[in-house]
C-alpha cells in the first residue's frame, strides 16, 4: 500500500477524460473479447462433445440427454469465467512484473497505461454526444445507428423521443458499470500492489457478460456464470452510484430530493439487482420516466417502468446525464481517494 500509487491512479484518470479511447493505441479489452469470443466456440464444442448420446428411443432418453447438455452448458459457463477473469488478472500482473525488471518507471508507465485503458468515461460521454449531435441535426436514422451501438438493442423503429429515453438509460448503467466501477476496484486492488490486475479482472467479468450473459436461448446457460458475477461484482459500485448521482444531482442544480426518493422507490424495479440505482436516480434528478418495452437480440424485452414524467423528454437531457456522470465520476475518486488515504495512516499508527 502505497500513496505514489494515488498518483498513477489520477494520471490514469486524466488521460482517460483527456483523450478517452483513441482508435490508434491498442486497447487490451478488444484482446479480451477476442479471447472470449475462441473460450465460448472452445466451451460449446466440449459441451456437444459430453453431451452427445445415441438416443433410442423418444421420451426419457431425450429429457436426459437435454438436462446433461444445459448442465454441461452451466458448467462450462463456469470455466468460461474462471479462465477468462483469471487469465486477465496473471496477464496484467506479468506484464508489469516484466516491466518493473527493465526499470521500475517504466512499470509505473504501464500500469498508468492498463488503469486509464479500464476507465471509460470520455468513451461513455463521446458516444452519447454522437446520438445527441445526430438528434440536434435531425437525422433520427444516424440517431438510431448511434444508439444501437453502445445500447446493445435493435432501434430501427424508435421515435425521437424514445431515442433519447435510451440513450439516457445506457449512461445511467455506464455510469455504474464503466465509470464508478472500474474506479472502485482500482482502489481496492491498490491496497495489494494490483491496482491493474484487479481492474482488468473485473473489466473481463464485465466484458464476459456483455458478450455472453445474456437471457436469450443461445446464452442462458453458458452466460449463467457470466451474468450472476457481474452482478456480484457491480453489487457495491451500483448502490455507491445510486447515492454520487443523488449528490451530482444537488451540485448541477438538478432536483436532488427527487432523484433520491425515485432511486428509494424504483431502484428494485429494474430485471438487475443493480442497474435500478443509477437509472432511477438519474430518472429521478432529471424529471424523467424511464424503461419501457424494447428489443435486445431479436428478444422483446418489457422493462419496468422507472421516475415520473414530470418534464417532457428532451435532446438537453442526454448532456445532462453527461454531466451528472462526469460528476459521479468525480466524487468517486475523491471519496476512495479520502478512504485510501485514511486506511493508509490507520495502518501506519497500527503498525
Amino acid at each position: 500500500m502505497s500513496l505514489y500509487l494515488l498518483l498513477e491512479i489520477f494520471i490514469a484518470y486524466v488521460l482517460d477524460i483527456l483523450l478517452g479511447d483513441p482508435p490508434w493505441l491498442p486497447h487490451p479489452i478488444k484482446f479480451i473479447r477476442w479471447l472470449v469470443k475462441l473460450m465460448e466456440k472452445l466451451m460449446r464444442s466440449f459441451v456437444e462433445m459430453f453431451s452427445a448420446k445415441k438416443v433410442k428411443a423418444l421420451g426419457d432418453d431425450i429429457v436426459r440427454n437435454t438436462k446433461k447438455k444445459k448442465r454441461n452448458e452451466k458448467l462450462a459457463g463456469v470455466l468460461l469465467v474462471l479462465f477468462v477473469t483469471a487469465f486477465a488478472f496473471f496477464c496484467v500482473y506479468a506484464i508489469i512484473r516484466l516491466a518493473n525488471e527493465v526499470h521500475p518507471i517504466l512499470a509505473s508507465v504501464v500500469n498508468i497505461y492498463f488503469i486509464y485503458t479500464a476507465f471509460a468515461a470520455k468513451s461513455i460521454a463521446s458516444e452519447s454526444f454522437k446520438v445527441f449531435d445526430a438528434l440536434k441535426e435531425r437525422d433520427i436514422f444516424k440517431a438510431r445507428k448511434f444508439l444501437s451501438t453502445v445500447a446493445g438493442k435493435q432501434t430501427e423503429n424508435l421515435d425521437e423521443k424514445e431515442v433519447i429515453k435510451g440513450a439516457v438509460e445506457v449512461t445511467a448503467e455506464n455510469t455504474s458499470d464503466n465509470v464508478v466501477a472500474p474506479i472502485f476496484y482500482t482502489f481496492i486492488g491498490s491496497f495489494f500492489g494490483l491496482a491493474a490486475p484487479f481492474v482488468y479482472a473485473f473489466k473481463a467479468i464485465s466484458t464476459l457478460d456483455s458478450m455472453v450473459g445474456f437471457k436469450n436461448e443461445k446464452y442462458r446457460y453458458l452466460g449463467w456464470a457470466s451474468a450472476k458475477l457481474d452482478d456480484i461484482t457491480n453489487f457495491i459500485p451500483a448502490r455507491l452510484t445510486g447515492v454520487l448521482i443523488v449528490i451530482s444531482a444537488f451540485i448541477s442544480q438538478k432536483d436532488y430530493s427527487s432523484s433520491f426518493a425515485i432511486m428509494r422507490r424504483d431502484r428494485r424495479k429494474h430485471f438487475s439487482p443493480n442497474s435500478g440505482y443509477p437509472e432511477a436516480a438519474i430518472a429521478g434528478a432529471l424529471g424523467v420516466r424511464l424503461g419501457g418495452s424494447g428489443l435486445y437480440f431479436g428478444d422483446i424485452v418489457e422493462k419496468p417502468i422507472i421516475g415520473d414524467p414530470v418534464n417532457e423528454l428532451d435532446i438537453r437531457n442526454i448532456t445532462q446525464a453527461i454531466v451528472l456522470m462526469y460528476i459521479t465520476s468525480i466524487l468517486s475518486l475523491v471519496l476512495l481517494t479520502i478512504l485510501y488515504v485514511a486506511a493508509y495512516f490507520l495502518m501506519g499508527v497500527l503498525a
